[in-house]
């Protein structure tokens, strides 16, 4: 088996990738026009969506958002003096920084989060379409077949198709 990239798996990447920052630049273009900068919103966005176990400490934010620390404590500064957040100390260590939703910056997530989701349902068929393809491809049966299968059940499912046995 060849381990050439293919013409189809570069466009299939570069489509991937141009479908992604169309996403990503629509979001952006969203949080502003409900007052938020970029990062602000998806600070907003990962302290409501982290996992169940998973404290929203400025480290853990840090890392979910893929910038250094003094970052996100600039953007959690910023968002408190607006008061989208709160911030608390934890209990069982007082050097931990909890950061928590205000009702206002429940309002403003969900505000643009809404469009979000509601954009993606009309047009991320395009997006998985693309990952699809380069699932398809000559190359991909390198990937691991029962890896591969899952991701095509949850990219089937979330297209609203019931998945293939």
């Amino acid at each position: 088996m060849s381990a050439d990239v293919t013409t189809a798996e570069y466009r299939a990447l570069a489509e991937l990738r141009y479908r992604i920052r169309l996403f990503l630049r629509e979001g952006d273009n969203q949080a502003r026009a409900n007052g938020l900068e970029p990062q602000q919103y998806l600070l907003l966005l990962a302290v409501r969506g982290l996992p169940g176990n998973t404290d929203a400490t400025i480290r853990n934010l840090a890392e979910r958002l893929v910038l250094k620390h003094h970052s996100v404590v600039e953007l959690v500064d910023r968002l408190a003096a607006r008061g989208c957040v709160r911030r608390l100390r934890s209990r069982d260590d007082r050097r931990k920084v909890l950061v928590s939703l205000s009702s206002r910056g429940r309002k403003l997530v969900e505000q643009v989060a809404r469009h979000r989701i509601s954009e993606l349902r009309s047009s991320g068929v395009q997006l998985v379409n693309t990952i699809d393809a380069l699932l398809e491809s000559e190359s991909s049966a390198r990937l691991n077949v029962p890896a591969k299968s899952r991701l095509r059940k949850s990219l089937r499912a979330k297209k609203g198709k019931s998945p293939a046995k």
